[in-house]
């Protein structure tokens, strides 16, 4: 892998609610290298979208980080204070957010959102300069310039989305977070996305950790899959390597969820059960109930995440590496 540019160490973080403290990222370790597109992938509610607040440190008032660290060039973002963190978010590190119609501002142009990006973090910018900026990216991302000027309803969703990559890269980041940038978005649509950001991505070189439930859709774009299961990750290696032969029978599971976009026509299964309630976990591995390769020591034990064969690949499961 290439040189290691954040490196995420044991992070437990999570939610204070009524019931209790909710636990929805649990012990998750992974290094992202330099230029690295790294795909994580999961079902809803298996704690992406929290891992991906957590390294910016945007979680909701009531979430926290518990434990663990965030290493980004030489400090520790978990323990940054909020003046701090500021100056890493969208300069160093970016996000492109979930849903583009609610990322957003309705009642102001595109050039009003663009330039406030850049003024936050470069306050001597001159305005000619930005709009110049803002025109490139604009440009950068198939959208005319003279779209600038538009209110967000006057744009498509695929626009729209685009706008919020542009507006992710309008500072040169290291890194940007993708948090489902292509959900609500027809096929079409999503390969149009998908390609562009590929293009951007080896043109400046920043690195990628794409957020989705959509396995599929991760495949042929990531260098690695993480796969995510009740806040843990249970699956981690090469992108080609892990849809090829999934150790783990969570991603077999999420493998046979989506039909495939080019070859033959397969029948689509799924996965029995639903996520576990994260106050009611299974004492052994939590993805036990669902699995139909499931012995009595699942039942006791919580398997370790651990490398199981020559490659790295890490996987946890007791089955791993074995044949199914």
């Amino acid at each position: 892998m290439a040189e290691t540019i954040l490196e995420i160490d044991n992070l437990t973080s999570g939610y204070q609610v009524k019931q209790g403290r909710v636990e929805a990222v649990k012990e998750v370790s992974f290094k992202l290298g330099s230029g690295e597109f790294l795909g994580i992938a999961g079902e809803s509610g298996c704690g992406k979208s929290t891992l991906a607040y957590s390294i910016l440190k945007l979680l909701e008032d009531n979430g926290q980080i518990f434990s663990g660290s965030i290493n980004y060039g030489g400090q520790n973002l978990a323990t940054l204070s909020d003046k701090a963190m500021k100056k890493v978010r969208w300069s160093k590190i970016s996000m492109v957010f979930q849903s583009a119609m609610n990322a957003l501002n309705p009642v102001i142009t595109i050039k009003e959102q663009l330039l406030d990006a850049m003024y936050a973090h470069r306050p001597g910018l001159k305005e000619k300069e930005a709009i110049a900026r803002a025109k490139e990216l604009l440009e950068l991302v198939n959208i005319t310039p003279d779209r600038l000027y538009d209110y967000p309803h006057q744009l498509s969703g695929g626009m729209k989305q685009r706008i919020m990559i542009a507006m992710a890269m309008i500072l040169q980041p290291d890194i940007i977070i993708m948090d489902e940038p292509t959900t609500a978005l027809d096929v079409v649509v999503q390969r149009n996305i998908i390609e562009k950001i590929g293009d951007l991505q080896e043109k400046f070189g920043f690195s990628i950790i794409f957020i989705t439930h959509d396995l599929s859709l991760l495949v042929e774009i990531s260098d690695r899959l993480a796969i995510m299961y009740a806040g843990r990750l249970v699956e981690l290696g090469n992108a080609e390597e892990i849809y090829k032969n999934p150790a783990h029978p969570y991603t077999e599971g999420l493998m046979a969820s989506f039909p495939p976009l080019v070859g033959e026509i397969k029948e689509v299964g799924g996965i029995p059960g639903k996520p576990p309630d994260f106050f009611k976990l299974p004492t052994g591995c939590k993805f036990e109930p669902r699995c139909p390769y499931a012995f009595a020591r699942c039942k006791k034990e919580n398997p370790e995440f651990k490398s199981y064969d020559s490659s790295g690949r890490l996987a946890r499961c007791f089955l791993a590496g074995e044949e199914r």
